[in-house]
């Protein structure tokens, strides 16, 4: 499984289901990193309901040229490859901008592990130049970001509830969780419209199983696909609220058209459900028809046994509802690995 090459510019399993009611052939929409799995999902969805204009600021270390590449060839689509943390590159970026889907980001707990440094510039430093591009700007514009559900640390309480956090387990939180205390104190200090989105677990289609840092999804399903035993930290029993990709796009368009939000606020986006690891490769064996087994290895740093989120916030106070369930999209994912394989 190298690299993908789209047979279509749209997936037509996906993005049926407007989320949105406002006409969108006037808006302008940035995307910061639009080429990687959610960011290119997004710049999918506001490309396929007619968005008058949508611009993606990516340097491509942690997205794929591949997963935007088509979208070149339209007319209200542009790419800037840059780093959000230069600021005059961030502020470039914001031209005739109505919208930004923050979605830049070093992702992976291993990874901010290893390279703390890094984390740090990129999920804060660069989080800070977004914020105060958008300061500079003197007209509105609406934000919406990734936050993380690794903001809840080594709370033990399940479901986890907007509100009620523990202590971060990594730096990966830990930036994540400054990203979510800066954007509250510049919507009350500068008045910016803000809202933070706590993903837990996404995966679905263009979410690359080659990446070293990719997440378990993926990584399973390349397993299976080329007939290798997949490996699970742990004793599998650690679960999950994976949350397929399309109910995450839901969220963020959802949120960044949002009428009765003045003020910054936090939302859990997933299922409100988990899935332990183990009960993962059972429903992998079921939809791929190959009966493979695992090898198990101890637990990693900075993981936590547990995950599920409430959605009750999202639900009562955006009208979010999610429409996949998890084998649903594990369905979906899996088919479309095996079919960018054959390509």
């Amino acid at each position: 499984m190298g690299d993908y090459k789209f047979s279509e510019m749209f997936n037509n399993k996906l993005y049926k289901t407007p989320y949105h009611s406002a006409e969108l052939s006037g808006l302008s929409f940035l995307i910061t990193g639009g080429a990687g799995f959610i960011g290119s999902n997004l710049v999918e969805y506001l490309l396929k309901f007619g968005a008058g204009h949508v611009r993606v600021l990516d340097n491509l270390s942690n997205g794929y040229f591949e997963n935007i590449k088509e979208f070149l060839s339209l007319p209200n689509f542009d790419f800037i490859e840059g780093d959000i943390r230069d600021l005059e590159t961030c502020k470039k970026s914001l031209e005739n901008i109505d919208f930004v889907l923050h979605q830049a980001a070093l992702g992976s707990v291993p990874r901010s592990i290893e390279d703390p440094i890094k984390t740090n510039s990129v999920n804060i430093d660069g989080f800070l130049n977004v914020l105060e591009a958008v300061r500079s700007v003197s007209r509105e514009i609406r934000i919406v970001y990734a936050a993380s559900s690794s903001s809840y640390g080594d709370s033990d309480a399940l479901p986890k509830v907007e509100g009620i956090e523990g202590r971060p387990l990594s730096p990966y939180a830990v930036t994540k969780l400054v990203n979510e205390l800066y954007a509250e104190v510049f919507s009350k200090v500068y008045g910016l419209h803000t809202i933070g989105l706590r993903y837990f677990n996404v995966f679905g289609p263009k979410q690359n199983p080659n990446n070293p840092y990719a997440a378990v999804i993926p990584i399973f399903c390349k397993s299976f696909l080329v007939g290798e035993r997949p490996t699970i930290f742990g004793d599998g029993k650690t679960s999950r609220d994976f949350t397929f990709i399309e109910n995450v796009v839901q969220a963020n368009i959802i949120a960044l058209f949002a009428k009765d939000i003045e003020k910054h606020e936090i939302f859990n986006v997933a299922c409100g459900d988990q899935i332990s690891l183990n009960d993962t490769i059972t429903l992998l064996k079921k939809v791929s028809g190959k009966d493979i087994q695992v090898n198990y290895k101890p637990n990693r740093k900075g993981d936590i046994m547990h995950s599920k989120a409430s959605i009750e916030k999202i639900k009562k106070m955006l009208g979010y509802k999610p429409l996949y369930n998890f084998e649903t999209g594990l369905q979906i994912v899996y088919n479309w690995y095996k079919e960018q394989a054959i390509l």
